[in-house]
């Protein structure tokens, strides 16, 4: 995922070091020396995340941190906090301060670049809610009630009974939460979503090597457990469990034997970030009714995409982060209309929203175009990325019938795609639709269930 890191250090060669790195992973960074230029950059510049070292010439990391996080235009910026000797101490008060990490050097660079790809993730996750948030209120919708205030719960899932017993007695004091040892059974027991916790931590090794790790893969696998904070605390300290656990989808891995103020100080600033998270959604179900939905898939309407897609232009021109915009239409929807039956060609319908929903990330936009095409948007995507999910979706779509009633229903999809890259404002939303538009055309001249870019899109 493209995006910019700003790089706050005192010491020349720390920041070319992290700076050549970050770039060999296609991010873009932003420098600074000290902490008052470092705040100046982030005001103005909004990166979508800071690195800081824990000690600038005029002001500690954490101090930095606190003045971000206090600060409205900056308060969601991520932070991550490395510093050269590492202790308790400083990394309690760096987490406290709001940090979302702290790393003592030296730094392993794999674990660094997978906690990067985590903390981008959660932004770009929060910022699509703040984005449709914004957008139903441009659209008119009636500002709903205030959002009910509840107390956060943790489940706990620890190798043993006692041992999970002890970690609450521990945090129980530390932190303002309910508080509950589980076992891993009970965490895959979501039900229909009620009293499912807010935040778990999990012992990287419950019964056997790794198994808690693959429960984090499960929980954000369900729908129920997908947005909950996860905290995996690996007592073994294997440096191998960073990387997986992140990028399996752990909010965060805390090494060594348990520390019940640092889970606190991390859990802590989760609960909040997930609890607001929460009611952004809730109030965005609230406001968006069925004048922005389609009714038949569930899917964003054409009136609501159209809304979306200003506002992501709008984004792409501040940030410079390229986006992808694709058409798909079915192919022949009208002989499985004329050989099916209508009602079996809107359940058709239905299942390909589904299959392009779960097969696209939580902040992309899918909307029905009209009939049988559809609309994606994808936010800080570039080339290699948008060909990879356009072949992705032609294939999930084509490559198993849609089973109805019984019936096995062959269909396929044709996508154009375009992308603008480097967007000056210069090419206009309807424009960048008749690329993508004239592209999907090419599609369907060409043969079918194909995936064309528009000529430009790499303009």
């Amino acid at each position: 995922m493209a995006g910019r890191i700003l790089i706050a250090d005192p010491t020349a060669t720390s920041r070319i070091i992290l700076k050549v790195g970050l770039n060999a992973a296609r991010y873009r960074t932003l420098q600074a020396a000290d902490g008052a230029n470092a705040l100046r950059i982030a005001r103005e510049d909004r990166p979508e995340l800071i690195i800081l070292n824990a000690h600038l010439p005029d002001m500690t990391g954490a101090e930095l941190c606190a003045r971000l996080k206090a600060d409205p235009r900056t308060r969601a910026l991520p932070v991550l906090i490395l510093a050269a000797q590492g202790n308790r101490a400083d990394r309690l008060a760096a987490l406290r301060a709001g940090a979302n990490d702290y790393l003592a050097k030296p730094v392993d660079e794999t674990a660094l670049h997978a906690l990067v790809r985590n903390l981008m993730r959660a932004r770009a996750a929060f910022d699509e809610l703040a984005r449709r948030q914004d957008i139903v209120e441009t659209m008119g919708f009636a500002e709903s009630g205030p959002a009910f205030s509840r107390s956060p719960t943790v489940a706990l899932i620890a190798p043993t009974p006692d041992t999970g017993l002890a970690w609450r007695r521990a945090l129980g004091l530390a932190l303002g939460a309910r508080i509950t040892p589980i076992s891993r059974e009970q965490a895959l027991e979501t039900g229909d979503g009620r009293d499912v916790p807010d935040a778990f931590v999990i012992a990287a090794d419950i019964a056997s090597h790794g198994d808690g790790l693959r429960l984090v893969s499960e929980l954000r696998s369900r729908q129920p457990t997908r947005h909950a904070a996860i905290v995996i605390q690996d007592e073994a300290n294997d440096v191998g469990t960073v990387p997986m656990a992140l990028d399996l989808g752990a909010n965060a891995v805390v090494p060594g034997t348990f520390d019940a103020e640092e889970m606190a100080a991390r859990l802590e600033r989760m609960l909040a970030c997930k609890l607001e998270a929460d009611a952004l959604r809730e109030r965005f179900v609230q406001r968006v009714d069925l004048a922005a939905l389609d009714p038949l898939t569930g899917l964003f309407n054409r009136r609501y995409a159209e809304a979306y897609l200003a506002r992501v232009a709008e984004e792409a021109v501040r940030t410079g982060q390229p986006f992808a915009l694709m058409l798909l239409d079915l192919d022949r929807f009208k002989e499985i209309n004329d050989t099916y039956g209508h009602r079996i060609g809107d359940e058709v319908l239905v299942e390909t929203a589904q299959r392009l929903t779960a097969n696209l990330r939580d902040f992309d936009l899918v909307a029905r175009h009209g009939g049988e095409e559809f609309l994606v948007a994808m936010p800080a995507t570039d080339l290699a990325a948008a060909a990879a999910a356009a072949e992705r979706l032609r294939r999930v779509i084509g490559d198993h019938p849609v089973r109805v009633t019984g019936v096995d229903v062959p269909v396929t999809v044709s996508i154009g795609v375009t992308l603008c890259t480097g967007c000056d404002g210069k090419r206009e939303m309807p424009q960048l639709i008749e690329e993508a538009d004239h592209a999907l055309y090419a599609s369907k001249h060409d043969g079918r269930n194909l995936v064309t870019f528009a000529r430009n899109a790499a303009a």
